[in-house]
């Protein structure tokens, strides 16, 4: 047998195996890396073609020269050097054009590698349910798109939200940060300002959420959501509009704090009895008046729920009606009314129609004639004016009465009323006040041997603020109304007819033993539910407004 013939086949050297496997590896590796770019440079809107023209042809050019090149390990540099130098130039270029939170091989994306992100997300919700304008539960969005940051920045801001108890948000656009401004228990406070990148994501998501349309960044929109959190359900008005800067949002908390009874306004005893009289008239004016946003709606609702509405017939009309009053029919001035009719020609047809009591909220010259007509006919009228007092009020009316005396013989009752931030009564402060301060306020000193005022600031033994979990370091938690009242008796409508000026009616009403708001106000400061400084405050602002439009 010949030698050659019986010796054991084996395999050429022409191919080597593990040569043959990384080229593979890394050519299967290319292709899903081009789709990528393909698909990235879509979302991130940069120039497709061209990027994926380049991933395509530089790796192809590389992988073609692999194979010509006499050695392996040259070839296969060539083709991870050019191909990968390549990438990177395009994610340094993409991520350019993206927010921190969406760029790729930064530490934050490394790091989410080895994350499980639908539970990341699940903790960005922070226990929230987002319910649409629909009345629908908003499912999590997919993980690491444009809605998931969003979804996890509204969570954010509406925990803070509803932790401070903001009932206004506004958010106002800027270069590259949002101002950020709330509204806490009536008083404007900024709030640290947002990255734009943020609430460039969050606040098309809203827009979707409320049922708003997401690609109208001009025109000013309108909707509502709701958010569930530890068994509450919480509403929100979200309206949205452009600007030069970018586009606004403003957030205002639906709340049903127009529901209140009249022992939880903020009467003093001897006011809360006197008024809860009104309800015992046959008929009669009552005036409810004050500044705008000195929660006038809020006792006007208090007034029209004090009568028995399965005795009597109650209507009401309002401009824009802000809580539905059981067993009282509301109606509203709307768009359309104001197309055909003025405002009191609808408070005329509803007096027509035969209630025994009216509301009129926000009272004109032409309603208060008709308002003193049903007065005289036997009607009970309760109309609402801006004004800064009782005699201020009064003065209105007496301005457009044909009759003074008709006026002042069905008039029963003027309110006027101011709010104030109520101090929190879990860290406020007490001091003695000084002899000067007594005196500036014509406070005795045995009444006011201590006043109160917002708590300081407290550390812990690392340097951290010490917040107030009740008050949220505000130092003030709700507000309260100081009211200045007067009932107007046979006695001091007889003395009214005789005044020949506004002064000398005020001079009647203080001789009656109506205290001026300004006293009632250091009441509410000697008894520690507000501070001195909150009462200047408030005093001094309706003091600017006035001049202002004077």
């Amino acid at each position: 047998m010949d030698i050659l013939s019986a010796a054991p086949v084996g395999y050429g050297g022409y191919i080597s195996i593990w040569k043959l496997l990384v080229f593979l590896a890394m050519f299967f590796a290319w292709m899903p890396l081009i789709n990528w770019v393909h698909t990235d440079s879509q979302a991130v809107r940069t120039n497709t073609s061209m990027w994926t023209s380049s991933i395509t042809f530089v790796g192809l050019a590389t992988l073609l020269l692999w194979l010509v090149v006499p050695l392996f390990i040259i070839g296969f540099l060539l083709f991870l050097l050019a191909t990968g130098g390549t990438t990177l130039v395009y994610i340094m270029h993409r991520n350019s054009l993206v927010a921190d939170f969406e760029k790729v091989l930064s530490p934050h994306h490394l790091k989410g590698l080895f994350v499980d992100e639908k539970k990341k997300l699940l903790k960005a919700s922070r226990g929230m349910e987002l319910i649409t304008s629909n009345d629908n539960t908003v499912p999590l969005p997919k993980p690491k798109s444009p809605e998931s940051f969003g979804h996890a920045t509204i969570c954010e801001v509406f925990e803070d939200i509803i932790w401070r108890r903001a009932t206004e948000v506004a958010f106002q656009p800027g270069p590259e940060e949002y101002k950020l401004i709330y509204v806490i228990d009536g008083q404007p406070t900024k709030q640290p300002e947002r990255d734009k990148e943020e609430c460039d994501y969050m606040i098309p998501y809203l827009k979707e959420i409320c049922n708003l349309d997401v690609e109208e960044k001009r025109k000013p929109q309108t909707g509502t959501f709701s958010i569930k959190k530890d068994g509450e359900e919480y509403e929100f008005q979200v309206t949205t509009a452009g600007s030069t800067a970018g586009e606004q949002l403003r957030i205002k908390k639906i709340e049903q704090h127009n529901l209140m009874k009249l022992e939880e306004l903020g009467l003093t005893e001897e006011q809360l009895e006197e008024v809860k009289t009104i309800r015992d008239i046959d008929h009669g004016l009552v005036i409810t008046s004050g500044p705008k946003k000195s929660g006038v709606t809020t006792t006007f609702y208090a007034l029209m729920k004090n009568h028995d509405p399965f005795l009597n017939d109650i209507n009401t009309l309002e401009k824009e009606v802000a809580v539905d009053l059981d067993n009282i029919t509301q109606h509203e001035y709307t768009e359309e009314d104001r197309k055909t009719k003025k405002y009191s020609e609808k408070f005329r047809s509803i007096y027509r129609m035969g209630a025994k009591i009216i509301g009129i909220e926000d009272c004109d010259a032409e309603s208060a004639k008709i308002v003193i007509e049903a007065a005289k006919s036997g009607r009970i009228i309760h109309a609402t004016v801006e004004a800064t007092s009782t005699v201020n009020a009064l003065g209105q009316f007496l301005k457009i009465a044909d009759d003074k005396n008709v006026l002042l013989d069905n008039l029963v009752a003027i309110i006027n009323q101011r709010l104030v931030r109520k101090l929190c009564m879990e860290c406020r402060q007490a001091y003695q006040p000084n002899k000067a301060l007594l005196k500036k306020f014509n406070m005795s000193s045995d009444d006011a041997k201590l006043l109160y005022r917002p708590g300081e600031v407290e550390y812990d033994k690392h340097g951290k603020p010490i917040v107030c979990e009740h008050c949220q370091g505000s130092g003030f938690y709700g507000r309260t109304g100081i009211y200045e009242t007067i009932l107007l008796t046979d006695e001091i409508t007889e003395q009214c007819k005789k005044a020949e000026s506004l002064q000398q009616m005020s001079a009647i009403f203080r001789k009656s033993g109506m205290l001026y708001l300004q006293e009632q106000s250091i009441k509410k400061v000697t008894d520690g539910i507000t501070s001195i400084n909150e009462v200047i405050r408030e005093f001094s602002s309706a003091s600017n407004k006035k001049a202002k439009k004077a």
